[in-house]
């Protein structure tokens, strides 16, 4: 790698380049615009350091509040009266679970399965077109 970047830096100082005065005005603006751009990145810190920190104050402000209301209102727990329980019935079912019993082959029950999609599909579609 060494010899590479050695015949690099010779064949660099062998190009004999002119730099013209727009190139050069060109030059310095794109170095003006990058130190501009490092300006808006350390503003940027600076703003997220604000977010921080305006954060942090909103939550410990929050918890204030919470501590000074539960504190200050003990006579509420007393009044609240708790509301009747409801109870809920889940319904049971009587699942018989069978094994399917296949009368032809897996291919040919693919195909008519298939086949009752497709009917479906085209009934749903004549449904919806007599809708609209």
């Amino acid at each position: 790698m060494d010899k590479l970047a050695k015949q690099l830096r010779e064949d660099a100082d062998q190009i004999k380049v002119l730099i013209t005065p727009e190139l050069e005005n060109r030059i310095e603006a794109s170095l003006r615009g990058a130190v501009q751009d490092n300006a808006a990145s350390v503003k940027g810190r600076q703003s997220a350091l604000f977010w921080w920190a305006s954060s942090l104050t909103g939550v410990a402000a929050t918890l204030a509040i919470i501590a000074v209301v539960n504190l200050s209102k003990p006579e509420l727990e007393t009044a609240i009266t708790e509301p009747p329980q409801q109870t809920f019935s889940v319904p049971k079912f009587d699942w018989k679970p069978q094994p399917a019993v296949l009368t032809q082959t897996l291919e040919q029950e693919l195909v008519d399965i298939q086949s009752d999609l497709k009917k479906a599909e085209q009934t749903v579609r004549d449904d919806i077109d007599e809708i609209m």
